[in-house]
């Protein structure tokens, strides 16, 4: 094996670069390491361009494999790996995004990049696959225009230091600091992904500040490594635009486009009409179809971003920072759900739904990197084509959904209730009715509506909203809500998610090579301000979590016992609590191994199994005065129940004030009377009518 390596150390963390012929065969490839974990990254390019596509063929793949933490995992009838974790798929969007941007889009060879997790160790694979990609493509004959930097900063909680590329360990610590996980190169940044606990912006901006110059050290690095080792690229010839296509661009569309574009019409189905009439008369001058769709596209672009940077002027008429319209409804769509929501922002329109269950209900995770992990709070985002107006599909999902709803889901998490203060399984499903922009962040908005609509305790209300960005030249406009044209041709998608105390999730994509930080902490600024606007909206809507649950939603009642009871309370073979379950019909009994025991089910019948088990567990002590009931009389006294699981004996000295000859005298079974606890012997108790009423068989 012919072998080459090269290595950095960022922050006391060593990252090797090892390239060999182990993958000979492909464009460009990288084996990478850092603190026991091992990727490898291969990128290939199709020898043919596709020349039917109008768009850039790109696949990220992020491929976890079992044997990485050693273990054999998956079903008792399935032992090798099936579809990807929902955690590959984010990772391999966190790579596509970084990289893509970086590509002449004109481009219609298929790129592949395979990211192969050989095995995991403290370092979290999705960093080293990034710099893996920019160095498999930067090596590779691929043209490409990195390389790209990638750093996760996380701080364990507000007043801790900032720790780079954290472990496992240090990521399951934060308490209530945050997570950034950013990318880019030459001082700017074209990718991130934060999780935080409440944090001001101008905290982001400092941990951005500090992962530009990690980025630096690591673009640094990997010119060295390209210099020494990397292949010529190779030269694809890019179709030119005739003078006649051009001409007729001019003559007949030119001024056509920027007053369709400018008309304050929001969407884009008014330019596309446009665009179908510009192919149609450029094909009926035998001009290549594909070539002036492309062309067209390019106009679009360029116009958008005059008429935002030169005119201050917006596709739908707007301000730069003024929102759509803004509709919330806590509520009101049936009784039967649990909570609902739905939030509309000019043409994005979003219902969300509530579902409460049970501790059992909660999602049991088992990937390469958490295994038997139990989630109890899920959001799911679902995009059905009618939603643009198109059919298609429907049903099942695809990345897009899995990463907006993961985005939701972890803008939503700072705020929910820890499992000790609502023992409740939450799950959100976000459904996008109408879409144009952003409906990631309208689902964030109408969750929360969801959510306090259906009683559950939140901290504070999230809201969220994606701001855009237009650069022509050294020259710029941050444009507030983007939408329709905006969305698809604008240099920058900048989600940004929180309450009125701070921000909770950001998600940036660029369509440029990178954003300078003092442009990311204007945007965060306009960002905040839209988010405060937003939250007024709903704080009108519904100013309060309701008090009450619904009335369909499922009842948790919360006990606690003596761990040595757990057998008790569980039977032989399961016998007791399936008795008990079946007796109240409750839906669950959960039972840890610290005592903790959860009931699940409708309010009565989780009273009824509650007050089951309270009698089982009971333990009495001496001089406890009670109510029993008699169950049997014998010669020597009587025995009495105490509860269900509990009975007790009378002892015919302890009947009376006086000498007792015969009990039947005096008691009868199924007499109701007063009795003190006087002993406890080995599970036998005693008891005393005259201790607890010295009268009571006189009075009697």
């Amino acid at each position: 094996m012919k072998k080459q390596s090269f290595s950095i150390t960022i922050n006391n963390q060593n990252i090797v670069a090892e390239f060999s012929d182990l993958t000979h065969q492909t464009n460009g490839s990288v084996l990478i390491k850092s603190q026991n974990t091992t990727v490898l990254v291969t990128a290939v390019m199709s020898k043919k361009e596709n020349s039917d596509l109008d768009y850039f063929p790109l696949s990220v793949e992020f491929e976890e494999k079992f044997y990485a933490v050693g273990q054999i995992m998956g079903s008792r009838f399935q032992r090798r790996e099936g579809r990807p974790s929902d955690e590959a798929i984010l990772s391999a969007r966190i790579i596509d995004r970084t990289i893509r941007p970086l590509f002449n889009q004109k481009i219609r060879h298929e790129v592949q990049v395979v990211v192969t997790v050989l095995a995991v160790g403290e370092a979290d694979p999705d960093v080293l696959g990034v710099i893996g990609a920019s160095l498999a493509l930067g090596v590779s004959d691929i043209p490409w225009g990195g390389p790209v930097g990638a750093v996760r900063l996380a701080q364990k909680n507000k007043d801790s230091e900032i720790v780079v590329n954290p472990t496992y360990q240090d990521r399951e610590e934060i308490g209530d600091g945050f997570e950034i996980l950013s990318c880019g190169f030459d001082n700017m940044i074209n990718m991130i992904e934060t999780f935080a606990y409440e944090i001001t912006e101008d905290k982001i901006i400092s941990a951005l500040e500090k992962s530009v110059l990690i980025h630096n050290q690591l673009t640094t690095w990997q010119n060295e490594i390209i210099s020494t080792i990397g292949k010529e690229k190779q030269k694809i010839t890019i179709p030119e635009v005739t003078d006649d296509l051009k001409k007729i661009f001019t003559e007949q569309f030119s001024q056509r486009l920027s007053e369709t574009i400018f008309s304050g019409i929001p969407g884009k189905k008014h330019i596309q009409d446009l665009k179908k009439e510009f192919i149609k008369t450029c094909t009926s001058l035998k001009e290549d179809e594909k070539l002036a769709a492309d062309f067209f596209e390019e106009k679009i672009d360029e116009e958008l971003h005059r008429g935002a940077v030169i005119d201050n002027q917006r596709a739908d008429g707007r301000n730069m920072d003024e929102i759509r319209n803004l509709y919330a409804q806590a509520g009101g769509v049936s009784d039967i759900l649990h909570g609902s929501g739905i939030f509309y922002r000019g043409d994005t329109h979003i219902f969300s739904a509530l579902t409460l269950g049970g501790p059992q209900a909660a999602q049991m995770i088992d990937t390469i990197e958490a295994q038997d992990f139990k989630k109890r709070f899920l959001h799911h985002y679902n995009f059905p084509p009618f939603s643009v107006g198109e059919t298609g599909r429907v049903g099942g999902f695809n990345r897009r959904m899995i990463g907006h709803g993961a985005l939701a889901e972890k803008a939503l998490l700072p705020v929910i209730p820890t499992q000790e203060e609502f023992p409740y399984t939450i799950r959100l499903v976000s459904e996008t009715f109408s879409s144009n922009g952003s409906s990631s962040m309208g689902s964030v908005c109408a969750s929360t509506l969801a959510l306090m609509d259906g009683g559950v305790p939140i901290i504070r209300p999230v809201a969220g909203i994606a701001s855009g960005l237009m650069m022509l030249g050294d020259k710029y406009k941050l444009l507030t809500d983007i939408q329709g044209p905006e969305d698809e041709f604008g240099d920058m998608d900048f989600k940004v998610a929180g309450t009125t105390k701070g921000v909770t999730a950001i998600q940036m994509d660029v369509k440029v090579k990178g954003i300078p930080v003092p442009v990311l902490e204007e945007a965060l600024q306009k960002a905040k301000a839209a988010r405060l606007q937003i939250l007024g909206v709903i704080n009108s809507e519904i100013p309060a979590t309701r008090a009450q649950l619904s009335s369909n939603a499922p009842h948790i009642i919360s006990l606690k016992i003596n761990p040595n009871q757990i057998g008790l309370v569980i039977g032989s073979g399961g016998k007791t609590i399936t008795k008990i379950k079946e007796e109240s019909e409750v839906e669950e009994i959960d039972i840890e191994d610290d005592g903790k025991i959860l009931i699940t089910g409708k309010i009565n019948s989780a009273q009824i199994a509650a007050d089951k088990i309270k009698s089982l567990t009971k333990i009495y002590e001496v001089g406890e005065n009670i109510t029993a009931t008699i169950t049997k009389i014998v010669d020597f006294g009587a025995f009495a129940r105490l509860d269900d699981y509990n009975e007790g004996l009378i002892h015919i000295s302890e009947i009376a004030n006086f000498r007792v000859e015969d009990v039947s005298d005096y008691l009868t079974v199924g007499d109701e009377v007063p009795v003190t606890v006087t002993k406890i012997n080995e599970g036998k108790i005693g008891l005393s009518i005259k201790q607890a009423v010295s009268d009571f068989i006189k009075q009697k």
